[in-house]
């Protein structure tokens, strides 16, 4: 297993990519799966089209929208951004297998691996495993 570090700027999307497609190149794994796990209950991570970054603030608005920072939560522990937070990754998710073929990450031409920000900045973690032959 892998772990990656990311210090993330405030609330938001920040891409992955290019560590998920590092991590499968340097394994040798040529058929097989990775999977992509946070372990915070305040962030998630995701796949979405990185063709057009006005729609991150498509998506973050979105989820902002359904899920919004409010003081009338009964879990209370830290701050009203935290309760959301825990709610959004819930709903987001906090783990994602993609497949691995002829040694290759399989995304989409607009796809990016994306992990998900809700109660930054903060210094995170990712972990990355590769399973496969």
């Amino acid at each position: 297993m892998e772990i990656c570090s990311i210090e993330t700027t405030g609330n938001g999307l920040f891409e992955i990519t290019d560590s998920i497609r590092s991590a499968v190149e340097k394994c040798g794994i040529k058929e097989g799966i990775v999977v992509i796990n946070v372990p915070h209950s305040t962030a998630a991570v995701t796949v979405i089209s990185r063709m057009d970054e006005l729609g991150f603030l498509d998506i973050e608005d979105e989820v902002n929208r359904l899920i919004p920072t409010r003081t009338d939560f009964k879990h209370q522990f830290d701050t009203p951004s935290d309760a959301a937070g825990h709610i959004k990754s819930a709903l987001v998710g906090i783990s994602i297998s993609l497949i691995i073929d002829g040694g290759q990450l399989q995304l989409g031409s607009s796809q990016g691996v994306f992990f998900f920000e809700f109660d930054g900045p903060r210094k995170r973690k990712y972990q990355i495993q590769v399973i496969g032959k």
